[in-house]
């Protein structure tokens, strides 16, 4: 017969093994976030299509880096959700034989899933940073000070992405 104490421990790690779940509502608020970047990629497009005629290229070029910067956060969000929920939360075994399913699903760690949070964070940056260069000379220009500091903070997602791949990578041999 298990002791009291063996007892309280189990039911402790059952405890801690059953918090995983306060995740979820974290992986339902992104899907929510999802829903409210498409809305804002509506929003984008009706203001593209609506202005072809008296926008300038530059406002047309930064219009669809404007959705191409959605999509790349929208694609990041998706794989943080589904990885997120796999490593932490539950198995998606049920998801195993669908079309659909993402040929990465299930098979991408935390580690891999650092890597491709900061090539995200360094794509999305780099979309952002050429939005505001396309801005340059136009009323809502950033400030010479404020594009220094956007490229100084590019640099850095770039070095910091480009240091923890060379770490990982020697952690792996």
């Amino acid at each position: 017969m298990k002791s009291a104490a063996k007892k309280i421990e189990h039911l402790f790690e059952h405890f801690l093994f059953t918090s995983r779940w306060l995740l979820a509502p974290v992986y339902l608020a992104l899907v929510v976030a999802l829903g409210v970047l498409l809305v804002k990629s509506g929003k984008v497009l009706w203001v593209l299509t609506t202005t072809i005629m008296t926008a300038s290229d530059d406002d047309i070029i930064i219009g669809v880096l404007s959705l191409v910067d959605i999509s790349l956060i929208m694609n990041l969000l998706i794989i943080i959700i589904f990885s997120g929920y796999e490593n932490f939360v539950s198995k998606m075994d049920d998801l195993h034989e669908h079309a659909d399913r993402p040929d990465w699903m299930g098979h991408i760690g935390f580690s891999d899933l650092k890597l491709k949070l900061i090539g995200s964070i360094v794509a999305i940056s780099g979309v952002d940073l050429l939005k505001n260069f396309m801005a340059l000379g136009s009323i809502h220009a950033p400030s010479n000070e404020d594009m220094a500091w956007m490229v100084g903070i590019h640099i850095t997602f770039v070095i910091s992405g480009v240091l923890y791949a060379l770490t990982d990578r020697l952690n792996r041999k």
